[in-house]
């Protein structure tokens, strides 16, 4: 049988099921990391280029994180970056973990061919994901973010958020690691400027958690549709929810900017507070209404 990304989704689904069944024991628990251990290394021991190209994406990471680590011993000495380093390396970890999981998921879209390597895209994305994790290193270690600091830490998330999706067109590998790892970096990142953006006193309490719940409610209604129904949700991309993410990009780079700027800033805060607010409502409505059309 030709094994899909359709075949994975339904082995995690018959995983799902046999957890519930077993009532969320921590017997279930253990049989389902281990299982879905047992595959994902499967996958990488048949598919040795992959597991090669992983090693190598991990290893870069690595070193990006520990230049990363030295500067911050640099400027702001060893007890801050005593603070930083347990979430950073956790979130590092938990990332490359994550990445290795999914590599069965590395297939290409239109013909579900296993990707011979994990590819540049997705080198991009995870990229990006590093620049998260040092944010929310800071937040669990308790260290404060100045604007321009997080303002350069997105930038650099928004210039590889536009160039791995180029990558993945013009080399063709476009993929479903590609779309799970964009939307958890998405994910990961925004929640950890807006944070950053209301313990700086710029983003507005209200405002900050409309935003946060732009991507916990869809998070928690497909745990929950897995976990409680093991039934996958599958939200599409809409124009609105696009339209969003860039009018939310745009507020961000606005409240981020520095105070040289404020004679440019001050005259589209407001204005650019009620688009991006309108958006991230119709955003998850347009959603909804997509996905009811679907099961129709």
């Amino acid at each position: 049988m030709k094994y899909t990304v359709d075949s994975q989704s339904q082995f995690v689904v018959d995983l799902l099921t046999v957890l519930r069944e077993e009532k969320f024991s921590p017997r279930g628990w253990q049989h389902f990391i281990a299982r879905s251990w047992e595959t994902s290394w499967q996958t990488a021991q048949a598919h040795p280029t992959l597991k090669h190209s992983w090693i190598r994406i991990t290893s870069f990471i690595g070193t990006l994180a520990l230049a990363m680590l030295m500067a911050s011993l640099f400027f702001e000495g060893p007890g801050t970056t005593t603070r930083l380093l347990p979430g950073f390396l956790f979130c590092i970890v938990w990332q490359q973990s994550d990445l290795f999981w999914h590599l069965g998921l590395n297939r290409q879209v239109k013909t579900g061919e296993l990707l011979p390597t994990v590819g540049i895209a997705n080198t991009l994305t995870w990229m990006r994901a590093l620049g998260a994790s040092y944010l929310l290193g800071r937040l669990v270690g308790g260290i404060g973010t100045p604007s321009w600091l997080a303002l350069l830490v997105f930038l650099g998330g928004v210039v590889t958020d536009i160039l791995d999706g180029q990558a993945a067109r013009c080399t063709r590998t476009q993929s479903k690691l590609g779309q799970v790892g964009d939307s958890e970096v998405d994910f990961c990142l925004y929640s950890a400027i807006a944070i950053i953006l209301m313990q700086n006193g710029v983003l507005p309490f209200w405002l900050g958690v409309v935003i946060l719940l732009r991507f916990l409610v869809p998070l928690f209604a497909a745990l929950g549709s897995y976990f409680l129904f093991a039934q996958p949700i599958r939200f599409g991309s809409t124009v609105w929810g696009k339209c969003a993410g860039m009018a939310q990009c745009i507020y961000f780079l606005v409240l981020l900017a520095p105070i040289q700027l404020a004679f440019i800033t001050r005259f589209v805060d407001l204005p650019l507070l009620f688009v991006t607010l309108m958006l991230l409502i119709a955003a998850p409505v347009a959603q909804l209404v997509e996905y009811l059309r679907s099961l129709a």
